[in-house]
């Protein structure tokens, strides 16, 4: 089967039961994303696909053959960290760091659907076309990943610090998408 993992294609041979966070981990050594709970209740295993986050213990790999799949070892490039990686080192957004590679995908996911205007369950107006990325937002759409240790305060001031209310990154003057 082959994918295109961390803008790099891949050809893997395994069993059509494999989840895609076994055959990231344990066909492909690309450790970054976690298990968890290998239920989707923590989100250690997030990653995005086609610039949209999943949790990857639930998704089975077959049916992400031919798509673009990011993991946090593709987030950022060769000697320098994506922005959002800079940030929680800044803001302490870790302490033990297990939940820091799904929670960076989440965050990357999630400023591209607020970019798009996609709505949670705290937007005050469901009609507008871009999202604000307000504290309350922030929260409701990063509570899919959980942080044992509590660094909720470093993550959230990370993702605030990063990415605009237009979901454009820091640094880049408007001119990328997040994801």
């Amino acid at each position: 089967m082959r994918f295109t993992i961390n803008d790099k294609p891949v050809e893997a041979e395994f069993d059509p039961r494999t989840s895609l966070l076994d055959l990231l981990r344990d066909h492909l050594g690309l450790t970054g994303s976690k298990k968890g709970c290998n239920q989707g209740a923590c989100g250690a295993c997030t990653v995005l696909v086609d610039g949209e986050r999943i949790n990857s213990c639930l998704a089975l790999a077959v049916q992400y053959q031919g798509r673009a799949i990011t993991t946090v070892e593709g987030l950022g490039q060769t000697g320098s960290l994506h922005p959002l990686q800079q940030a929680f080192v800044e803001h302490d957004g870790f302490q033990c760091g297990y939940c820091t590679p799904g929670q960076l995908c989440s965050a990357i996911g999630m400023a591209g659907e607020a970019a798009r205007g996609v709505p949670s369950v705290v937007t005050a107006d469901l009609g507008d076309e871009t999202v604000t990325l307000s504290h309350d937002e922030l929260r409701e759409r990063m509570s899919g990943n959980l942080c044992r240790c509590g660094a909720y305060n470093g993550i959230i001031d990370a993702i605030t610090e990063t990415f605009a209310a237009d979901g454009s990154q820091k640094g880049d003057a408007g001119a990328r998408k997040a994801a």
